[in-house]
């Protein structure tokens, strides 16, 4: 049921159009969520774009967070105001999904109070006063693009304002250069689990590496409560460097998953 109904949030008509801004469009990438319409467009424009990967906050007149993507590139952004009978969260998950189903990777994904003041993310990351609203009733999301089209970052930003009133921002940055290894956050891993039940990993397909090792044990470690499956043709390999990080034993189980690279999955 809730597959037909995220389903049902991406269908659209013509007619759904025509309270949009002048000159406004899709972005192709996103489908559009039935009866939303675009209350702010950013036209295709060169420029150099920071995004954050952490919760952002502002000491002594600067704004701060603990990791970002800094780049230069085209930037394209559409604001959707959504229909009463679609929340925030609706068209939030209904945009990850359709990009996740394009393997696309997430790097950062904050919800609620975790992402820091909304009227920092409103003003000083996407410069769009639409997007100032509750600080519990926000989430952002960093995703990169599977290749060819690595070089393009997603940022899904979601809002529900005081009156009511919910908005979900889209922006497509296309890097000019390449933008090299980008890594998730071990939360923004862990809430991709919880989330979605699995992590997927097809490039790791031999002896684990450090750098994803200590990524996805803080993860594991961020709830001890979870446990998951380890499959893969490195599986067993990866369950005890998982355990040397401190990844208790009985947490893990080996798994059934059949793929090229390492999979992860949340046993219920």
């Amino acid at each position: 049921m809730r597959s037909l109904s995220l389903l049902a949030l991406c269908c659209s008509s013509p007619l759904l159009f025509a309270a949009d801004v002048p000159g406004s469009q899709d972005l192709p990438i996103v489908p559009r969520i039935t009866d939303a319409q675009i209350v702010d467009y950013r036209p295709t424009v060169e420029l150099e774009r920071i995004y954050p990967m952490g919760s952002i906050r502002k000491i002594s007149g600067q704004l701060r967070f603990d990791g970002q993507v800094s780049a230069r590139g085209q930037t394209t952004s559409a604001t959707y105001e959504l229909p009463p009978e679609h929340s925030s969260n609706d068209a939030f998950t209904a945009a990850r999904e359709a990009l996740q189903k394009q393997d696309a990777e997430l790097l950062f994904w904050c919800q609620a109070r975790d992402c820091g003041e909304s009227s920092l993310w409103a003003n000083e990351v996407f410069s769009n006063a639409k997007l100032y609203g509750a600080d519990d009733q926000q989430a952002y999301l960093l995703l990169r693009l599977a290749a060819p089209q690595d070089n393009t970052l997603v940022a899904l930003y979601s809002i529900t304002r005081g009156n009511r009133k919910a908005y979900l921002h889209v922006e497509q940055f296309d890097a000019a250069a390449p933008l090299g290894d980008l890594l998730p956050t071990s939360a923004t891993l862990l809430r991709e689990l919880k989330s979605t039940g699995e992590l997927d990993f097809p490039k790791l397909t031999g002896d684990p590496d450090d750098t994803w090792l200590r990524l996805i044990s803080r993860g594991l470690n961020l709830d001890t409560t979870l446990r998951i499956s380890v499959s893969g043709p490195k599986a067993e390999v990866w369950r005890q460097a998982l355990i040397g990080q401190g990844v208790r034993t009985a947490r893990m189980e080996a798994g059934s998953v059949e793929g090229s690279g390492l999979h992860i999955e949340l046993l219920r």
